[in-house]
């Protein structure tokens, strides 16, 4: 049997990412985010218009995409609920965001900066992607407040494990991608870390690992 339903969040299985921009006074802000796809050398990513990552990418369009491997979830976890904009919504305040304009520090990762692009990236990612944002396209209608960011992909940094012989192809079977599945982390398709973006969906509790 199947009943209709309304759930909250419709996040089926997708990649975490780390959106590098750049700040109004030049430093890189880091975006956490699990809306992304690509088809070719564009990718598309879906955020809320009043992130600071998209303020940011509306004026600056330089960018990169700093994939997430499970080694790395604790570290996403620990900006999860920080914002780099001193302005927010009511709704984040209630569910524990805090302003922090270095996440970096915060979340205990390296920096260094972009070849092609004026952004720092992300030592600790696997993969990096430099690119410019072309289009901003608003999504869901004018209440949404959502919108999907066009991105070019203009250079591809791999760690030189996940590559197969040719440098063409990243090795499918070694690249393990951290998936957020609804608002839980999820690597090989088991729990990956107790995210705590579920405080506040009324989710059922999840374990840290043991270490």
């Amino acid at each position: 049997m199947k009943r209709t339903v309304e759930p909250k969040v419709l996040y089926f299985g997708t990649p975490v990412v780390l959106i590098s921009s750049r700040n109004p006074d030049g430093s890189t802000n880091l975006g956490p985010m699990s809306s992304a796809w690509w088809l070719g050398y564009t990718a598309m990513l879906g955020m809320g218009t009043s992130a600071q990552t998209v303020k940011n990418l509306a004026e600056r369009p330089d960018c990169i995409l700093n994939l997430v491997d499970p080694a790395m979830v604790a570290a996403l976890d620990r900006i999860a609920l920080l914002t780099g904009s001193r302005e927010m919504s009511d709704a984040k305040r209630a569910r524990g965001y805090r302003y922090e304009p270095d996440k970096f520090a915060a979340a205990g990762l390296t920096r260094e900066p972009g070849e092609l692009v004026d952004v720092d990236a992300v030592v600790e990612s696997p993969i990096n992607l430099e690119g410019r944002i072309e289009a901003i396209h608003d999504i869901g209608g004018p209440d949404s407040h959502l919108c999907a960011l066009e991105m070019k992909i203009e250079r591809v940094h791999v760690h030189e494990e996940l590559l197969m012989s040719n440098d063409r192809y990243i090795d499918p079977l070694r690249w393990d991608p951290l998936i957020m599945k609804f608002t839980e982390y999820f690597a090989g398709g088991t729990p990956a870390y107790a995210s705590s973006l579920a405080r506040g969906w009324q989710m059922p509790p999840m374990p840290l690992p043991a270490n």
